[in-house]
Parts: C-alpha cells; structure tokens; sequence
C-alpha cells in the first residue's frame, strides 16, 4: 500500500518520502520539511493516532490525512477530534486523497 500509495502521488508531482515506522519518521527530525502527513492507524510500533498526539502535544503543526482498514467509528472519531484533516477508510479512492492534500496543502500554503 506504502508503495502503491508514493507512486501515485510522486506521479502527481508531490515530493514523498515513506518512513517504515512513526519511530523511524520521529528519528529523522524532518518534521517542518513536511506539507502533509499521511499516515496509517495501524503502524508498526507506535500507531498512527498516537504519533499524531504526539506530534500536537510537542507543537509540530502537520497536517494529517489517517488512513484505516480498520471500519471502527469510536477511532475515526478520535483522530478527527485530535486535529485530524481527514480519515480514509482501505480500499480507498486515490482521487478522493489527492483532493484531499491538495486541499490541505493549499491551505498549509495559504
């Protein structure tokens, strides 16, 4: 999906960069590089909801677009409450997230 997911937007011409792991994305230290995150509930190690919380209590403002294959409302509820841009449920439509960080991304720019 990672892979699918950097060849579809690379080709839209969106500069990407995959991190196997919130771990590995927080040790690069890159976080103001970013315009948008894309991240998966279910991450190895530390989950996408939780370095999403982490990320807003150390004040690094990303936005992000969650992605679940996951159906559970009670979760999407929390990561949109927690500042979530936007939260896609596997299979997901490209067209439908393209819109959606383009959206985010003119208004990060903006």
């Amino acid at each position: 999906m990672s892979r699918m997911l950097c060849r579809a937007l690379s080709a839209e011409g969106f500069d990407v960069r995959s991190y196997p792991s919130a771990e590995e994305f927080l040790d690069s230290g890159r976080f103001e590089e970013n315009d948008c995150l894309i991240l998966d509930v279910n991450l190895p190690g530390l989950s996408g909801v939780d370095l999403h919380q982490h990320l807003n209590d150390a004040g690094v403002e990303i936005p992000v677009i969650f992605v679940s294959a996951q159906t559970d409302e009670a979760l999407q509820q929390r990561a949109l409450h927690s500042g979530a841009a936007a939260f896609f449920n596997k299979p997901l439509s490209i067209e439908s997230l393209l819109a959606s960080i383009r959206s985010v991304v003119a208004l990060s720019l903006s």
